[in-house]
Order: structure tokens, then sequence, then C-alpha cells
């Protein structure tokens, strides 16, 4: 432990932590997909209690995503295919926004999605009119669309190329969506950030697919679909590390957190800040429980500025 997190006795932890020049109050992000517009989830979770949310991925236009079944769980995990279903950027803006800019002190993070360049220039203009975003979650990362995302997100060229476009045209810090299902994750997590990323998040789920042996058909009407959950911690964490040695900028490290243990873990591994996506699904309560287990591990573990966690790993 470093110096700065000498004995905490029994004073209160500071839990905040910058991402891209963005103040956090702590490290925990509701992630995308998984937290609906964040106005679902107030009357269950204080959302000011949060370090910031981000909301479900937005298009220029409304998408009616992927036909069901959608879900299913697995063993320590959960598949998804939703398909990037959303309202369009304009709508978010003309009724979700203003509600979330009714709530004190809460950090809001636009996800905008694609299937060109020129569809996320033109979802990030629209939402550059909006007041009350803090920042842009570039996802280019979805397994689980016909075009775009995925390919955006594996190919270093075209990482490139949509990386440079957003960040042309965004009004607030961008934050690129990393995919896992990479040959490296260090060359895409440095093509991002040579590409003008502020920061970057990752893991996005794995492609992963399942068979009724009954019927014989598929689980997910898409066929293949994004795995998320418990079981694909250790390769996140593991990624994080990798993303995390391989540029300056901030990581945001997601995959599998439940516990406040689990986000110490990836602050270890060189995450700045923390994405709950799956566990939103079985307990709705899970970011801000995780928030407030976090605050009294720091007290047990004598951590008195939960920053100099990250890249804390030590070997010997």
């Amino acid at each position: 432990m470093t110096a700065s997190s000498a004995k905490a006795g029994h004073s209160v932890p500071e839990l905040s932590v910058n991402v891209a020049g963005i103040e956090l109050k702590n490290p925990v992000i509701a992630a995308s997909g998984t937290f609906g517009y964040g106005v679902e989830f107030e009357d269950v979770v204080r959302l000011a209690k949060l370090g910031g949310l981000v909301v479900k991925g937005l298009s220029k236009e409304p998408m009616i995503g992927n036909p069901p079944p959608r879900l299913w769980e697995t063993a320590a995990g959960m598949l998804n295919a939703i398909g990037l279903q959303n309202i369009g950027a304009q709508a978010f803006l003309e009724e979700k926004l203003p509600r979330l800019r009714q709530i004190k002190n809460i950090v809001v993070i636009a996800n905008v999605f694609g299937y060109t360049r020129e569809d996320y220039e033109h979802t990030i203009q629209i939402l550059n009119e909006g007041e009350g975003i803090a920042a842009y979650e570039l996802n280019v990362s979805c397994p689980n669309t016909t075009q775009g995302g995925l390919q955006f997100g594996s190919d270093p060229r075209t990482l490139d190329e949509v990386v440079t476009t957003a960040k042309r045209v965004a009004r607030w810090p961008l934050i690129v969506k990393l995919s896992p299902n990479v040959t490296s994750i260090a060359q895409m997590a440095y093509v991002a950030q040579e590409s003008g990323a502020d920061a970057l998040s990752l893991v996005n789920t794995f492609v992963a697919m399942a068979i009724d042996p009954v019927t014989r058909k598929p689980r997910i009407a898409n066929v293949t679909a994004g795995l998320s959950g418990p079981a694909i911690k250790p390769i996140a964490v593991r990624m994080v590390y990798d993303a995390a040695h391989a540029v300056k900028i901030p990581v945001i490290g997601m995959g599998g957190i439940s516990t406040a243990a689990d986000v110490v873990e990836f602050m270890l591994a060189g995450a700045t800040a923390v994405q709950i996506g799956t566990a939103s699904y079985w307990d709705p309560c899970a970011t801000e429980k995780i928030v407030n287990e976090l605050e009294e591990w720091c007290r047990e573990h004598e951590v008195a500025r939960i920053a100099d966690l990250t890249g804390g790993m030590q070997m010997e």
C-alpha cells in the first residue's frame, strides 16, 4: 500500500476518482445496457450516490432491437442479445435527459452506437445539443448486431477512423468501450488512445452461444449473444491489466463485478473506475450496495484514498 494509503483509523475514506477530467464521487458507475436510461432505477437506487451512470446505447434513429428470446442465464453469467434497442438520441434529449438533470450531483455518460462513422458523428452532433451530459462512451464493441459495432472494435484501422471521427465532433470527453473479442487488447487500447480517446472502458461481452439439447434450437433468437457476469471476470481483469499498461489515459474496468472486493481487484489491475452491469439484473440495488461496501472495505483495510489503489498490484 502506498504512503498516502496509510492507516485511515475511523475517518471516512476518500472515494473520489478523476476520469478524463470528470470528478466522480466514487469509482462505481452503472454500466450501459443494464441500467436503462437511469430514470427507471431512481425508485430503488439513490442515483446521486453513484459515481456515475451510462445510459443505454443511443443511435441516431430509434432501434427495435433483436427478436426474442434475447436473454439466457448461464452458469455464473448471462447471455444477452438485446440488439441495442433504444429510443434514439433526439428522444433521449427530449424525454429522459430533462429528468436526469433534475437529480443533483449525478454524472451522466451517453453511450453512442452506429453502423457507420457517419452514424456515430450524427448521433454525437444530436447529443451535443443537450445539457447535462458529462462524457460520451463510444460503443465500438457490441457483438449483438449484424453490422458495425464489433467490426469497428476488432480492426485497428476502422477503430482509428471511428474514434478520430467521433473526437472531431464530440463536445465532451470521449470514452471508448473496447471489445474483448480481439487478438491484442493492448494494441486496440493504444490505437484508441492515439486516435483521440480521453479514456477507455473494457470489457464488453464475449461472443458466445447456447443450444437447447432437446429442441436442438439456439437459446437466443440471434443465435450468438454476449456473455457477461462473474464467469468472465478473471479474463476481464487480465485485459484491464494489459490495456492499462499500454496507455496513459484512464481505464474503466468492467466484467462480472458484484462485490467491493471485485472493484478493488480491477483497480489494482489498473482501472481508475469500474462499471457494474449484470449484477443489476439479479439485484437492482447492486450499484448502491457496492458503493456502501466499498467504503466499509476501505475502512477495514485502512485505505484512506481509494485512488491510490489504481495499478497497485504487488508482485511480492
